[in-house]
């Protein structure tokens, strides 16, 4: 079963011979529990390819469908919804709340959709992210590796369709960077999560169940 589909998805910034084709007729598909991995060099079109997975930008032309959802046929405010409650999104830059804890970044999305926490699997996914400890710290006294354990966690929380990792080790040593993709691969098929990474380091994209690689916003290789 396919979690995610894109058919000829297209963006184009500019018009006229200035035009830039930054995704250029991309069909990709993903299964439920995948781990896919996108590379790419800088310029390639792999960050917004990205967004339009995760409906963060509109495409030109083109269709982009999460759990049997046409997203792109939905308003701007149930777009909104549907990406809070079915896409969960991890940054290279963490993105977590300063003035709250470990614990309250982390239930964060869920309790914005009004819902209560499932409290054993949020705390399943706390243990599996070796998270206990920190759950009352504040995030500047996290490194920077525990920092993106915390955005994981926080991604997994609402249990969305698909994960989206947009350059998740990009801020981290080599070292942690293998810690966190390590805990990510073992979330992923712990909770059976679908997860779809871009990433320029080759390394740590073999890391994934599979790997395509773009270039000039098309797909050049497929894994």
């Amino acid at each position: 079963m396919n979690i995610l589909e894109t058919h000829a998805l297209k963006k184009i910034y500019g018009t006229g011979d200035t035009a830039v084709h930054a995704l250029d007729g991309i069909d990709l598909t993903v299964a439920k529990g995948e781990f896919l991995a996108i590379v790419g060099t800088s310029g390639s079109g792999k960050s917004t390819l990205l967004h339009m997975l995760g409906g963060l930008d509109r495409p030109t032309s083109g269709s982009v469908t999460v759990d049997g959802k046409d997203i792109f046929s939905l308003k701007d405010e149930a777009l909104t919804i549907f990406r809070r409650r079915k896409i969960g999104f991890v940054f290279q830059n963490y993105n977590l709340v300063p003035v709250l804890s470990v614990r309250e970044n982390i239930v964060l999305p869920v309790q914005l959709d009004g819902n209560t926490p499932d409290g054993i699997y949020v705390h399943s996914v706390i243990e599996t992210l070796g998270l206990e400890s920190k759950l009352n710290n504040l995030p500047f006294n996290l490194s920077g590796g525990q920092q993106q354990r915390v955005a994981i966690a926080r991604a997994l929380a609402a249990k969305p369709a698909i994960l989206l990792a947009d350059e998740p080790t990009g801020n981290l040593d080599s070292k942690t960077s293998q810690d966190v993709m390590g805990l990510l691969k073992v979330s992923g098929q712990k909770f059976g999560q679908t997860i779809v990474m871009i990433t320029h380091n080759e390394e740590l994209a073999q890391m994934a169940d599979r790997i395509v690689r773009i270039e000039d916003g098309r797909i050049v290789v497929r894994g």
